[in-house]
């Protein structure tokens, strides 16, 4: 189904996956202009939109944003996708098409569509991926220098701005964007607002994803629901600095465009050199947010996680029981506790290693502290096997204490300038990951540390920003070009993940940046989970598991139960139960009863978790928190429910909830028994619900169905 079709006669090129199709056009002027992105179409009636422009501008003028790669130059004054400057101080692009390649590859197919300037020696290559079995389609941009050192054209370029593609919306009767806003631990709170006439930005210049925003956008016409009508999405896949920017013309068109960097940094190109952007992701649907969701969590689970099959373990961390106050008997204590309750990985939390007994010093120091683990950690390591479970740890292999051994050895590492202070933030400074040194040393102690343990879980942290973003070494090099290290510092980030990966096939990774600041597609490219948020209230969760949900699937999606205790234990584990199930309270304090209501539900949990994890997500009910709200998950034949209703209120609760995503002509029936229902039944009439919720505020339920033969 997913194909690349050429017609050279027309000049026209069209993606097209099971659903949905993306074309382009090159006009007489070879400028190339995007005719359609939407339904599937078959290429004949994709020719049949070439002619002129649907739209124009003043003075007949064609719009920018119709072009896939708007540029600073011409007759054009929109958003520049790619602006540059060349030698001289010219900063007007004039880009012809000249060739085109088409590569089938196993699952799917590329098009490569190659331009160049008229004049300088820049080459561009537009890339597009569809493949076999998601909506998705990837895009991507190459810049080459084509110069010689030494000759005319050997000048270095400079790239202001090189995003990874722009997508050209259909013209609708209204733009309405969705996208998520929020904060350290308030993450993901999902906001739609109508799209703003001009342009309207979301960025990160944080040198990291960002709490603040996250790397996508939807885009519908103001009439989609949650079941019904076209929603179109673009997805950034990188966790550095971004940018996203969509365009409304009064025109009646608009247009999102995405790239790595934020504005003001500059990449030096130099003769011969390259510079590739991440994947920018287009998704159009047809079956409102949630079949928006559910097309990007299959996309995630079968083309991006690198282990999409497993299903992940139920954890302990120990942070919350202990904190700083840690040694290898206190550990081994908790470890005994919570394998008792079913837990399958234990993971040691911050200070384990170097001097760190508190937040201010020995971060960069990585090895076991020798009064508290006077043996080393393979003691306490072999113990947590012995009980059954996987041995993790957490890391910050990014951040360093000015009070630690390897910064008095290495200041030169952090990022600072010249002349200025270098400021802490939670006594902390960050590392220069662009550094090959500094890259070097992160995997060399991440490798012992993971191969002399048997360690095969890392909570990788990063709980600051990058500020004073500057490599004086770098600058007296000759070239300037500080500005790398916003894009390298992540690209070795990732290189260091890969290695330590393919060095230890049974590791596997969690993103985590002071809660949710690292949660992109591509991360997950290299990780097997992400930490949600540093909230772990359970009302709290609600809202942030919500929004994390319009992109993100519930396999990645690490739901812990503290002592955040708002809400009954009961209520906390349902809601960490949408997601990857963790715990995180202190043990040493929970009664008895408290244990044995933990150990089932652990074990509830573990009955329903391939179909959490694995199958297709349905949001039914009411906003998150502001009434009776459920998550429906299906997969093969079995249905998981999981119900909430914080607060009574004053009228009376629903008595049905109306499920999806069932075969209407098949028949299930709850686990704990009763009646036959058809599919069509539980979609259409609903389920009774009214009985299974305890009365009072913070009742919840878990409801298990499976289809019968």
């Amino acid at each position: 189904m997913a194909c690349v079709v050429v017609d050279r006669e027309r000049r026209v090129w069209t993606l097209s996956t099971e659903h949905t199709t993306y074309a382009l056009h090159a006009a007489g002027d070879d400028k190339l202009v995007q005719l359609h992105w939407g339904a599937r179409l078959t290429s004949a009636e994709t020719a049949r939109l070439t002619g002129p422009p649907f739209t124009t501008a003043p003075y007949g003028l064609p719009l920018d944003l119709e072009e896939p790669l708007p540029v600073d130059g011409g007759l054009r004054w929109g958003v520049p996708s790619l602006q540059v400057t060349f030698p001289g101080g010219v900063r007007s692009l004039e880009l012809v098409l000249t060739g085109d390649e088409v590569v089938q590859e196993d699952g799917g197919a590329r098009l490569d569509l190659v331009l160049a300037d008229r004049h300088f020696p820049l080459r561009v290559v537009l890339h597009h991926r569809v493949h076999e079995g998601s909506d998705v389609i990837e895009r991507w941009v190459t810049l080459r220098h084509t110069g010689t050192e030494g000759e005319p054209s050997g000048e270095p370029v400079l790239v202001h701005r090189a995003d990874s593609g722009n997508w050209l919306l259909p013209e609708l009767t209204d733009y309405r964007c969705s996208s998520i806003t929020g904060a350290w631990a308030a993450e993901t709170q999902l906001q739609r607002v109508p799209l703003p006439a001009g342009e309207f930005t979301l960025t990160s210049r944080h040198g990291l994803t960002g709490h603040h925003a996250n790397p996508w956008i939807m885009v519908d016409d103001g009439t989609a629901t949650e079941e019904h009508g076209e929603v179109w999405s673009v997805a950034l896949a990188w966790s550095g600095t971004w940018r996203l920017t969509a365009q409304r013309r009064f025109e009646g068109r608009a247009a999102v465009t995405a790239g790595f960097g934020h504005d003001g940094v500059t990449w030096r190109l130099a003769p011969g050199e390259e510079l590739s952007t991440p994947p920018v992701l287009g998704l159009h649907t047809d079956g409102g947010f949630g079949a928006a969701s559910r097309a990007w969590h299959r996309h995630g689970r079968a083309r991006v996680l690198p282990h999409p099959a497993e299903t992940r373990p139920v954890l302990y961390n120990s942070w919350e029981a202990v904190e700083f106050d840690i040694d290898e008997a206190g550990q081994i204590a908790l470890a005994q506790k919570a394998a008792d309750l079913g837990v399958e990985l234990f993971v040691m939390d911050d200070g384990w290693f170097g001097g760190r007994t508190d937040s201010t010093a020995g971060l960069g120091d990585w090895w076991p502290n020798p009064e508290r683990f006077p043996h080393g950690l393979r003691p306490l390591a072999d113990k947590v096997r012995t009980l059954g479970m996987e041995f993790g740890v957490w890391v910050e292999p990014e951040m360093v204490n000015p009070d630690s051994e390897l910064y008095r050895a290495h200041p030169d590492w952090v990022l600072h300038h010249p002349h200025r202070r270098r400021d802490e933030l939670r006594t902390q400074l960050v590392l220069n990951f662009a550094r090959d040194d500094v890259r070097e040393w992160a995997f060399g102690w991440l490798d012992r540390l993971v191969g002399d343990h048997g360690v095969t879980f890392l909570k990788w942290d990063m709980n600051r920003a990058l500020s004073q973003a500057g490599w004086p070494e770098r600058a007296r090099s000759g070239d300037g070009d500080q500005d790398r290290l916003w894009i390298d510092h992540t690209r070795n980030v990732y290189a260091v993940m890969d290695r330590l990966r393919a060095r230890h096939p049974a590791l596997r990774i969690e993103s985590c940046a002071g809660g949710g600041g690292r949660v992109d597609f591509g991360v997950l490219a290299r990780t097997d989970e992400v930490w949600t948020s540093d909230n772990t209230d359970a009302f709290h969760r609600q809202s942030i598991q919500h929004g994390f949900s319009q992109v993100y699937p519930a396999g990645v999606m690490a739901a812990w139960v503290t002592d955040a205790a708002r809400a009954p234990l009961e209520y906390r584990f349902h809601v960490a139960m949408a997601g990857v199930l963790g715990i995180g309270g202190d043990l040493n304090a929970w009664t008895p009863q408290q244990l044995d209501t933990a150990r089932r539900l652990v074990a509830e949990y573990q009955g329903i978790r391939t179909v959490v994890q694995h199958g297709e997500q349905y949001r039914l009910g009411a906003e998150p928190g502001r009434g009776l709200s459920a998550v429906q998950y299906v997969h093969g034949d079995e249905v998981a429910l999981l119900l909430y209703r914080p607060g009574a209120g004053v009228g009376p609760s629903p008595g049905v909830l109306r499920l999806a995503g069932l075969d209407p002509d098949a028949r299930y029936r709850e686990d704990d028994g009763g009646p036959d229902l058809s599919g069509r039944t539980l979609m259409r009439a609903g389920l009774p619900i009214r009985d299974r919720l305890p009365a009072g505020d913070w009742a919840s339920a878990l409801v298990r169905l499976r289809r019968l033969p």
